[in-house]
């Protein structure tokens, strides 16, 4: 059996070549090359270093638990200001490959819209007949992506657009009893 799938970005490992009867360890990180081509996929400005590295460990006699860590120092963009926000993520990652997973039932309602009701475990899905880690790692991170990253310090700055000859609306009008200022103002105002 090769162990290429166990140690290598974006090899393929066949589980069924695995034996069943111990656990096999997995630690995988990507050439520098593949670093941007994973940050562009992910949609971010750069990854410095990626690691995801784990076990395999036998359910039964065709089952299969992979218990992990992806490790990797991200940058994105601050969404305030655009600056290069860099956040180191250490998540854990669960996974069951199942010989016998039931796939999710879809139920046509009145209205003619699918309805899918969601399993309680989200961490078990049908046994592959080929294991590709680089893209457990990638579905991993991808969820572990901070979604509003934020520069420290950063402010949004006060912003008013309005068509011209207009006055321009602000934050205070339109909490829920601005309405009622406007309307005591046009009152005191009449007097």
């Amino acid at each position: 059996m090769s162990k290429t799938g166990l140690t290598e970005w974006g090899a393929s490992l066949r589980l069924s070549d695995l034996s069943a009867s111990r656990t096999h360890k997995f630690n995988i990180e990507p050439a520098a090359g593949q670093l941007q081509a994973l940050a562009d996929d992910l949609g971010i400005e750069a990854i410095r270093k990626v690691r995801f590295s784990g076990e395999l460990r036998p359910l039964g006699q065709s089952d299969w638990r992979l218990v992990g860590e992806i490790g990797a120092t991200v940058t994105q963009p601050c969404v305030a200001t655009l600056q290069p926000v860099v956040t180191r993520i250490d998540e854990p990652v669960e996974r069951n490959y199942l010989a016998n997973f039931k796939e999710l039932d879809a139920e046509l309602t009145e209205d003619g819209e699918t309805e899918i009701e969601m399993p309680e475990d989200d961490s078990s899905e049908a046994l592959p007949a080929a294991l590709i880690l680089s893209d457990v790692a990638h579905e991993a991170l991808l969820l572990a992506l901070p979604p509003y990253p934020r520069a420290k310090d950063a402010e949004l700055e006060r912003t008013q657009f309005t068509e011209g000859g207009k006055e321009a609306l602000t934050d205070d009008d339109v909490k829920p009893f601005a309405g009622l200022k406007a309307l005591r103002d046009k009152l005191e105002k009449g007097n």
